[in-house]
C-alpha cells in the first residue's frame, strides 16, 4: 500500500458550478470555500502531512476585475475567521506565489504564516500569485547569481517548495485535463487523478476514493 505524505489539489470548476446553480460565479467561489473545509479535515483523518490547494495562478490576473476582488475578499474572510481555528488543530499555513496584492492582505497572508509556523499535524500549502514557469525561471536565476552548479538538488532547493516533499497525488477536478503553470518540476512522478465533477461538487466520499485507489497503484518510478 502506497504511504501518501503529500496531496495536491487544482481546486477546478467554481465559476462554472455557480454559473450552473447560482447564475453568478462569484457564488461558485463562496461554494467552493466550504469544499475545502471538508477537505481539509478529510485530510487530517487520512494522516497526510501536506496539501497544496492551486487557490489563484498568475494566469489569474486576466479574469474580470470584479471577480478577482471577490476572491480576494473571500480570502481575507477566511483567514480572518479560521486561522484562530487553524492554528488551534495544530496546522501551518504557507503561501507560495508572489505576495503582490493589496497591503491588507499582503500583512494578513504573512500574519497568518508566523503565527501558525510551528505547528505540525498538517501544512497547507496555499498557491497564490503563483506560476511553476515563473518559480523555475526565479530558481535557475538565483543559481547563475551565486555562481552554483544547475543541477537537480540546487534546483530543487531554490524553488519556493524547497522543504516541501514533491506531491504523491495530484487531483484536478472539473473534468479538465492539463496542469495549467502547477508545481511543474514537484509533479514529475505524482499520481494524478483528474475528476469529473466541478470542484463546490467534490465529496468527501470522492476524495477518500481517489485516495484509496492511489494506495493500490504500482509506483515504478522508472524501474520495472
Amino acid at each position: 500500500m502506497n504511504p501518501l505524505n503529500h496531496v495536491a489539489i487544482i481546486m477546478d470548476g467554481n465559476g462554472r458550478w455557480g454559473l450552473k446553480n447560482k447564475n453568478s460565479r462569484n457564488a461558485g467561489h463562496k461554494a467552493g470555500i466550504k469544499t475545502v473545509e471538508k477537505i481539509i479535515k478529510e485530510t487530517i483523518k487520512n494522516r497526510v502531512r501536506y496539501l497544496t490547494l492551486y487557490a489563484f495562478s498568475t494566469e489569474n490576473w486576466k479574469r474580470p476585475k470584479k471577480e478577482i476582488n471577490f476572491l480576494f475578499n473571500l480570502l481575507e474572510n477566511f483567514l480572518k475567521n479560521r486561522i484562530e481555528e487553524l492554528h488551534k488543530q495544530n496546522i501551518k499555513l504557507k503561501i507560495i506565489g508572489n505576495k503582490d496584492f493589496n497591503e491588507k492582505l499582503n500583512r494578513l497572508l504573512i500574519a497568518s504564516e508566523k503565527k501558525t509556523f510551528n505547528n505540525k499535524k498538517l501544512q497547507i500549502n496555499l498557491a497564490l500569485n503563483y506560476g511553476s514557469k515563473i518559480e523555475l525561471i526565479n530558481a535557475f536565476k538565483k543559481l547563475q547569481k551565486n555562481k552554483m552548479k544547475i543541477n537537480e538538488k540546487n534546483l530543487t532547493n531554490h524553488l519556493q517548495t524547497k522543504d516541501i516533499p514533491d506531491p504523491d497525488l495530484l487531483i484536478r477536478t472539473g473534468n479538465t485535463k492539463r496542469l495549467s503553470n502547477f508545481l511543474l518540476w514537484q509533479l514529475a512522478y505524482s499520481e494524478i487523478f483528474f475528476e469529473k465533477k466541478l470542484w463546490p461538487d467534490f465529496s468527501e466520499k470522492d476524495y477518500n476514493n481517489i485516495i484509496k485507489n492511489f494506495r493500490k497503484v504500482k509506483r515504478n518510478f522508472g524501474k520495472i
